[in-house]
């Protein structure tokens, strides 16, 4: 008697299919690379805890929550039956003049942030994917994030297939580098998962180690995870960072006065993949390309905080504030240290914000001429504030 064939494992076929056109869509949305990951709980969880516990995180004090963390560590605290998790990244590369970044009258601004937010970018389009998915499959119900919520993006990018974790802390992929974004679908929809991305391909290169200016990247823990003391990064210092900039860091962040690319410019991954964005949100905003620092700091002094708001309204400048973006502007004018950027240094001087004015105190005495010195002379008898005070001395004992 013949025996009935015993049945296999239920066919994935149309689930596959359905990844295949999820991707493709996803592609057709404008995003470079797309993959699905397995939501189970993070095998980074433990690396996090020490990165916090080193206190590597600054001032972010929302990333040390309590409840932030254990939400990373596990998505079913973000979405409670959770199945599978998309991965999407958006590329924002442009070239850069050599001559500008070089100029250190003219500001430098991180590529990512010159033109739209890249949030509000990358949001509308994962809620397009999602509105794709849910009427291809139907009931399938899901959230978006893009740096909006405790989720480690980037372990779960790796779990993708998207790329590894490089010595700079950045995502890299082998075939379009590390210039870009990335956004993520929680669904509650179970997909075939992508190959998860287990090489490392830093090999013994340190380029991005021996580039930054300020020592913020650390290299590779004892485990091997890529290690970054976020307080000494020039990004966390000109956007996260809202006191004051220690003075000893100052002169290694150059003319960079919102975020930071050095990292990722020397990584010859970079070099040899990166390829110029696609996305018109991106285009740079007027002002916003290499601007003089001068006609910056006029601009930035002549605003009300509600007046900035307005106009960098859908930028990511707007994290930083008026406030902070000055300060910046004001050390990257010391750094520069011309004649030149004397008016604009004295007129921040007298700035309403103590934290604009002492680092305009501590960039007219980077200057040091006749002008910047009497300057700071003359605002000393009328100045109140401790901080102020302590750098305007500081910068005439120098």
């Amino acid at each position: 008697m013949e025996r009935a064939p015993v049945p296999g494992p239920p066919s994935l076929g149309p689930r596959v299919t359905l990844t295949a056109r999820l991707q493709e869509r996803a592609r057709e949305l404008g995003f470079t690379l797309c993959g699905v990951a397995d939501p189970s709980p993070s095998e980074h969880a433990v690396f996090y805890q020490a990165w916090l516990d080193a206190d590597h995180h600054g001032a972010m004090s929302y990333l040390a929550r309590p409840d932030a963390v254990a939400r990373r560590g596990d998505l079913k605290g973000t979405l409670d039956g959770v199945r599978s998790v998309v991965v999407v990244a958006h590329e924002y590369y442009r070239d850069d003049s050599p001559e500008a970044v070089a100029d250190p009258s003219r500001g430098v601004i991180a590529r990512y942030a010159r033109g739209d937010d890249y949030h509000d970018v990358v949001h509308s389009k994962l809620r397009a994917l999602l509105g794709w998915l849910e009427a291809s499959e139907g009931g399938v119900t899901g959230r978006v994030y893009v740096d909006t919520g405790p989720i480690l993006e980037r372990e779960l990018a790796q779990r993708a297939g998207l790329g590894w974790f490089g010595r700079n802390t950045m995502l890299i992929n082998p075939r379009r580098g590390s210039y870009f974004v990335l956004g993520v679908l929680l669904l509650d929809s179970e997909l075939p998962r992508s190959e998860p991305f287990s090489e490392d391909r830093c090999g013994s290169c340190r380029a991005c180690l021996d580039a930054c200016p300020t020592g913020a990247l650390l290299g590779r823990d004892a485990a091997g995870a890529p290690t970054i003391d976020a307080r000494r990064c020039i990004s966390y210092l000109t956007i996260e960072l809202r006191g004051v900039i220690e003075p000893e860091l100052r002169p290694l962040m150059g003319n960079r006065v919102f975020g930071c690319d050095i990292c990722q410019e020397v990584c010859p991954w970079n070099e040899r993949f990166a390829q110029p964005f696609t996305e018109p949100a991106y285009e740079a905003r007027e002002g916003l390309d290499g601007p003089s620092l001068v006609e910056l700091a006029a601009r930035l002094s002549a605003m009300s905080g509600k007046a900035f708001s307005r106009a960098y309204a859908g930028s990511p400048l707007v994290r930083t504030g008026r406030e902070g973006l000055l300060r910046n502007v004001c050390v990257a004018l010391g750094n520069w240290g011309a004649m030149d950027a004397v008016p604009a240094l004295v007129t921040a001087l007298s700035d309403p914000a103590p934290i604009v004015r002492g680092h305009a105190a501590w960039a007219l005495g980077r200057v040091g001429s006749s002008e910047a010195l009497f300057a700071l002379g003359s605002r000393h008898p009328a100045e109140t504030d401790p901080f102020v005070l302590e750098e305007i001395a500081r910068a005439l004992s120098a």
